[in-house]
């Protein structure tokens, strides 16, 4: 599944769909999240039953501070709408597959 820029603009349509979505949420100068975006784009790259979305937090502050997001990298899983796990911080690809289940 390819990676999608999530933007207030687009984000309610990925809502829409029937499919997990996962939320990365980064910033360009956030070492740790340049650390995590390879793995994450793994493991996209892998689950076609995901949709796994990039939000960049200084350019989409009104959807960082939805989620509450205060530090980065956060990763939030959400299933029919629902946030259903949250991570913050640099995780493992295991983690990441733990949390999507």
């Amino acid at each position: 599944m390819p990676l999608i820029t999530v933007t207030a603009e687009n984000f309610e349509s990925l809502l829409s769909g029937d499919k997990t979505l996962l939320l990365d949420f980064w910033a360009t100068w956030c070492g740790p999240c340049r650390m995590l975006s390879p793995i994450v784009d793994e493991v996209a790259g892998e689950n076609s039953e995901i949709t796994v979305g990039k939000v960049n937090v200084d350019e989409q502050m009104q959807l960082a501070g939805r989620f509450g997001v205060e530090s980065i990298p956060t990763l939030v899983v959400l299933k029919n709408g629902e946030e259903k796990n949250r991570s913050v911080g640099l995780v493992s690809k295991s983690e990441i597959l733990e949390l999507i289940k």
